[in-house]
């Protein structure tokens, strides 16, 4: 099923339609009237008729009238055939005899449940996204699922669902891409999923994003001190990096000035002193030596 544009006619002409033939209504009852005064019964029936039918023409063309909101279309049928859809906004008229289901058109956001599901590595995590999409295609939207917007619901937490099955939490390299290391990649293929689920309601995903992101309850104490651990020989690791610069920096300083000529050993000595200084997480102790160098 498609949406097929269909024109209506202004509904303003229509309104004026029907109060001039509610005001021919009432002259001609008047006519009656006059006439059944005269004892011109046959005329007077008449003018009766005519008077009705005026009235039930009225009746029914304010009855074809319908308000469009900007932002918003009607799709109509007849006798359950779908006739087309109409987007011009205003007081608009068609067959009376149709229905007219009014559909928005505008964008809509939700956020999923916290669905608690095990990541690529195995870990239970919680995860949530937030969804905008709006409707494209009346005719799918209506037709073609039963019910669009609980449609919509389901497809996103599954394609959400599905995607944090396929990812870590965290990432080991970055070839490998992580759900917390890598969030607009992670972002535009969740995107991508929903709209594969959801097209067929019609439906367009204008964005998609992850809303909460977390571990499960019983492993997220054990997961934190991990990531301490990870932070530490990370910090450390730089810090060692560092110090080996700095280490072999002043020797080569020291070698280049010609301030003093150290042996094998005493070079290991300084060496050893200078980490410990650079390294150690308190501030070192200095100690003055007033003897000789040897």
């Amino acid at each position: 099923m498609r949406e097929t544009k269909t024109s209506s006619m202004s509904g303003g002409v229509m309104l004026a339609a029907a109060f001039g033939l509610f005001g021919a209504a009432g002259l001609l009852i008047k006519f009656a009237a006059d006439a059944g005064k005269a004892h011109d019964v046959g005329t007077a029936a008449a003018i009766g008729i005519g008077a009705g039918a005026a009235v039930v023409v009225g009746i029914l063309l304010l009855a074809g009238l319908y308000v469009v909101n900007p932002n918003e279309a009607r799709v109509l049928q007849l006798f359950g055939k779908y006739k087309g859809t109409v987007r011009e906004e205003g007081l608009r008229w068609a067959n009376p005899f149709y229905t007219k289901r009014a559909m928005s058109l505008r964008a809509r956001n939700f956020e999923t449940a916290k669905i608690k599901v095990n990541d690529l590595d195995g870990n239970p995590i919680e995860i949530g996204a937030i969804v905008t999409w709006r409707v494209v295609d009346t005719a799918q939207a209506a037709f073609d699922v039963q019910d669009y917007l609980s449609f919509v619901t389901v497809q996103c937490e599954s394609a959400l669902r599905n995607l944090a099955t396929h990812h870590p939490y965290d990432g080991h390299d970055d070839a490998t891409p992580s759900l917390r290391g890598h969030t607009d990649a992670i972002a535009g293929q969740l995107e991508k999923e929903i709209q594969d689920r959801i097209s067929k309601a019609g439906v367009e995903v204008t964005e998609a994003r992850i809303a909460h992101l977390a571990y499960a309850p019983e492993i997220a104490q054990a997961m934190l001190q991990r990531q301490q651990a990870g932070a530490i020989i990370a910090a450390r690791t730089r810090i060692v990096e560092g110090a080996v610069g700095m280490v072999e920096m002043a020797l080569k300083r020291l070698a280049d000035a010609n301030v003093v000529d150290l042996d094998p050993e005493r070079k290991a000595a300084m060496v050893s002193n200078l980490l410990v200084v650079l390294c150690g997480e308190r501030g070192a102790q200095p100690v003055v030596n007033a003897g000789t160098l040897y």
